[in-house]
């Protein structure tokens, strides 16, 4: 799927350039898409010597908060949700554990960190599955709420938006926790009614009553300030909970005696390992998709859809952020790479770069982590996973849409 789709850039681009040259006498395209594979692969290390440090840091600050325990002791305090969720997994299984250190770097926004995790996780899952090659109903949770993505805290958002010269790069920070959490909602109740779990269960209705609560009353709370108060909350609480939490790790870390030099020096290798296998992915998709722009394919595209959103009667300023989601679901390097563009071109701080950047942090790549990480463990029927998944994406879409109109009108 994905080699089709990066040859499919270049194939329209192709296309799209012939067309211009002989229908219309323009032969300015083939040298746009030449100067626009070098002028991507010079940003694409930019972009890398950031995320080389942005990885780095978190996984170093990670394995702080694992080896002071914060993450087992996360992981007994969601087991009595768990239990209810996913009733396979006998309690105190080491996939709770996993799962929940992969839910906290989705958390973290450190996409790329969650993936290895995520396997470990799957493959523990698959030793309690009775039939390998069918995912079973505590898999297709966890890869759901996986692909929806709860982001808290979406690091490498704000680390794009740092690279491309935004002048508050936590600006989305409130928009995406909103967005994502829509998409997580929908993600988890579409497999809900799918496996009939007991979600009016004291515990369960206890955990979503009280998330309900918290999110409706912060909803209830921001629903009488204005775009400027709204902004400036955003950038307030990004900082504010990016710092604590750091703190939070090392104290913890101190008062458990673990030795926090040593280890964040251990997961900042592991982050080193993990961003260098990074950088071809993110050349091959920032070259075509700048190969796709320069052809002039995406913009008559845009233009067409743009036409019939304005017919209808539509603001129409929200649809250059269009390909970041349509794309996300099938490949998270390419919507990536669609996001950085979009913020060279139109502006870091534009209507549709916020709400692609709300996009890119509300959900995950479901096609690519449906393929590695049922494919790591050898499953072939999906079952109900994928329409759950994309339920969610759609979810993410809209609301993304809708929260970046009411927080940047």
């Amino acid at each position: 799927m994905l080699n089709g789709l990066w040859l499919g850039f270049f194939v329209i681009g192709a296309l799209s350039a012939f067309g211009r040259w002989l229908f219309a006498g323009d032969a300015g395209a083939f040298a746009a898409m030449v100067d626009s594979l070098f002028g991507m692969a010079k940003l694409s290390v930019e972009v890398m010597i950031l995320l080389f440090g942005t990885l780095t840091l978190w996984l170093g600050f990670l394995r702080i908060a694992e080896k002071a325990g914060l993450v087992e002791a996360l992981a007994r305090f969601l087991s009595p949700l768990f239990r209810r969720l996913m009733p396979e997994v006998p309690a105190g299984h080491p996939a709770i554990g996993l799962i929940t250190l992969n839910f906290t770097a989705n958390a973290l926004g450190l996409d790329n960190a969650a993936t290895p995790i995520g396997l470990r996780a799957m493959r523990a899952l698959q030793e309690l599955n009775p039939e390998p090659e069918t995912a079973s109903n505590a898999q297709i949770l966890f890869l759901v709420l996986n692909a929806s993505s709860l982001t808290l805290l979406p690091v490498s958002i704000f680390m794009y938006r740092l690279q491309q010269g935004a002048a508050d790069p936590t600006l989305v920070f409130l928009p995406i926790l909103l967005a994502t959490s829509a998409s997580t909602l929908a993600g988890f109740l579409s497999v809900a009614a799918m496996q009939r779990l007991r979600v009016w269960d004291p515990v369960v209705l206890a955990w979503l009553g009280g998330a309900a609560l918290l999110l409706g009353g912060f909803m209830a709370l921001l629903a009488g300030m204005s775009s400027a108060a709204l902004a400036a909350l955003s950038s307030l609480l990004g900082n504010l909970v990016l710092f604590s939490l750091i703190v939070l790790f090392l104290l913890f870390g101190a008062l458990r005696r673990v030795p926090v030099y040593e280890s964040f020096v251990e997961g900042a290798k592991e982050g080193f390992d993990v961003a260098k296998n990074l950088l071809p992915y993110l050349v091959a998709m920032l070259c075509a998709v700048g190969v796709l722009r320069a052809s002039g394919a995406l913009d008559v595209a845009l233009d067409g859809l743009r036409h019939l959103i304005n017919a209808a009667g539509l603001d129409t300023r929200f649809v250059d952020a269009l390909p970041t989601a349509l794309v996300k679901p099938f490949s998270g390097s390419a919507a990536r790479a669609m996001l950085i563009e979009l913020m060279k071109t139109s502006g870091v701080d534009s209507f549709p770069a916020l709400v692609a950047a709300t996009v890119q942090g509300s959900t995950e790549t479901t096609f690519y982590v449906l393929a590695v990480y049922f494919g790591a463990v050898g499953i072939r029927r999906a079952r109900h996973a994928v329409g759950c998944a994309l339920l969610a994406d759609a979810a993410g879409l809209l609301a993304s849409i809708g929260v970046c109109y009411w927080f940047f009108g």
